[in-house]
């Protein structure tokens, strides 16, 4: 299993690099699978959320964390 990291502040576009990622690592033939971490309630694959973003660039699993 290989493990990439993505940090950056609120809007800086790590959503937009993923969305972009995603599919270059899957025509490559890798399973792709994402966790995304919120401090707010959690909307899971609600279009406009990154959840939605991530399985619509083709996540094959995405986890949402939330201390709420």
């Amino acid at each position: 299993m290989k493990v990439f990291g993505m940090a950056g502040w609120s809007g800086s576009g790590k959503t937009t690099l993923l969305t972009r990622l995603l599919p270059e690592l899957i025509g490559r033939g890798y399973r792709v699978s994402t966790i995304k971490h919120t401090h707010h309630n959690v909307e899971v694959d609600k279009p406009g959320k990154d959840s939605y973003a991530h399985r619509k660039a083709g996540a094959t699993e995405v986890m949402v964390g939330s201390p709420q």
